[in-house]
């Protein structure tokens, strides 16, 4: 282990539970707030313990509808039950030792979710408006809301020294363990009380304890807990067991109507809110996908009516132009370039425009998490190469008109002056510049979307 021991006993795996008003207790898990603003709860134990050493498995879920949850959860070990209070739903001024999982970013620095260690000798006001910082032993940024798994902990007291380790949630290893800090010469009582409180704010989320493990350390060659005080905490888990199966009995009794709608059926369920989460990310793809089919409108407009000056400056020149044809020609290809174009800004409408078919179709189909994500990505795809089509033409038309090598042959005479509105070099300019931000304007829009589904 980290902290050095060779043997590590079981000391009891009893949770007597000391409930506040908000928490919620069921036969598999205690919710300490549901997803309701501005809920405060608390779960500590009964009888205090006294360990020199000792270490803690928590297992947990927080989970919420947006993408920013608030307020967090915090794992206690103090001299006193803190049932109530502002710091995560406990009391401040707290003696000992807490571990808070943070997820609101009260600070505006963009440092949140995280996971800090605070001590308190009694006298200690928590630093809510920059989220702990100035008074964290040990922090660590991790992101413990909406996961497929539960989320777990392992604090380690160990000889003065405190370890924190995560497991991250994305996979059932319960011993895929990540280090988060560490803390050492770190003085805490040796006898008080373990808890587990949480609190919601303007933003909500459901914060569960699924379960709450304390082991006793011992160095190599100590005895083990007596065997009279093994049999007392399981007597008192017993007792506790068959108190609560005697109240859930009652309580269908009283209220029979209930038996047949279970409280699991009220709240959201992970597969519920996955998909939910892939609704609005292809909403949001949804969005972005018109955003730039409007856009993409407006150049063609603007394509066109530049084809429709060079066409009749070309008619109303025509006959002036009789006599001089390599200015001519250089006229035609021009417009014929310009029409390339817009064949090619035609054919990106058009995949716009499927996109959004088949986006539609997608959010009306039984199965919406296997596609929307995957043609969206392919229909991006289309768009870089059909981009990549008109910036070899212009750069082809440049090359063309800018190497006077070719036309050393025979001189032919200058062209008419056309009108300023009109120039050559201006509008090739002009239709480059519009390409590399149509581009540019894409390639952001995907890393933004990319960035976002981290947080689906």
């Amino acid at each position: 282990m980290a902290c050095g021991s060779t043997h590590v006993q079981l000391s009891f795996r009893i949770w007597s539970h000391q409930i506040s008003v908000d928490a919620i207790p069921s036969a598999d898990q205690v919710r300490i707030t549901p997803s309701l603003r501005s809920q405060k709860g608390s779960v500590w134990t009964k009888n205090t313990v006294n360990f020199d050493h000792w270490e803690a498995e928590v297992t947990f879920r927080v989970s919420g509808r947006g993408r920013m949850g608030a307020d967090g959860l915090a794992i206690w070990f103090t001299t006193a039950q803190g049932l109530d209070g502002p710091v995560y739903g406990a009391a401040d001024n707290w003696n000992g030792i807490g571990i808070f999982f943070d997820s609101f970013d009260n600070d505006g620095k963009k440092n949140n979710p995280a996971v800090l260690v605070v001590g308190n000798n009694g006298k200690l006001v928590y630093d809510h408006p920059n989220d702990g910082t100035t008074q964290a032993l040990g922090t660590c940024l991790r992101d413990f809301r909406n996961k497929p798994y539960p989320v777990r902990a392992k604090i380690t007291y160990y000889k003065k020294t405190l370890t924190v380790l995560i497991n991250n949630g994305f996979t059932p290893d319960k011993d895929d363990y990540e280090f988060c800090t560490k803390v050492d010469k770190m003085i805490i009582p040796q006898e008080g009380y373990f808890g587990i409180s949480a609190a919601t704010g303007g933003l909500a989320d459901d914060h569960d304890v699924l379960s709450f493990l304390t082991f006793r350390l011992t160095e190599p060659g100590q005895e083990l807990m007596p065997k009279e005080e093994q049999d007392k905490y399981q007597e008192e888990f017993e007792n506790f067991q068959q108190e609560l199966d005697k109240k859930k009995e009652d309580y269908q009794k009283e209220h029979p109507e209930v038996q047949r709608e279970p409280i699991e059926d009220m709240y959201e369920s992970v597969n519920d809110r996955e998909i939910r989460q892939v609704f609005e990310g292809q909403n949001q793809i949804h969005l972005e996908i018109k955003q730039l089919h409007r856009q993409l409108a407006m150049i063609l407009d603007e394509q066109n009516r530049y084809v429709s000056v060079v066409t009749d400056e070309i008619s109303k020149r025509q006959v002036e132009l009789v006599g001089q044809v390599g200015s001519f020609q250089e006229m035609g290809a021009v417009v014929a370039t310009q029409q390339e174009i817009l064949r090619n800004l035609n054919e990106l409408r058009n995949s716009f425009h499927e996109s959004l078919k088949q986006i539609g179709a997608t959010q009306h189909q039984a199965n919406p998490v296997s596609m929307g994500t995957y043609e969206t990505v392919q229909h991006f795809s289309e768009i870089q190469e059909h981009l990549h089509v008109v910036k070899r033409n212009i750069e082809h038309l440049i090359t063309r008109n800018g190497s006077p090598s070719e036309n050393q042959g025979e001189k032919c005479p200058d062209p008419p002056k056309m009108p300023s509105c009109l120039g050559t070099i201006h509008f090739l300019v002009f239709v480059v510049i519009q390409s590399v931000l149509f581009f540019s304007y894409i390639v952001y829009k995907s890393q933004q979307e990319a960035a976002a589904k981290k947080f689906f």
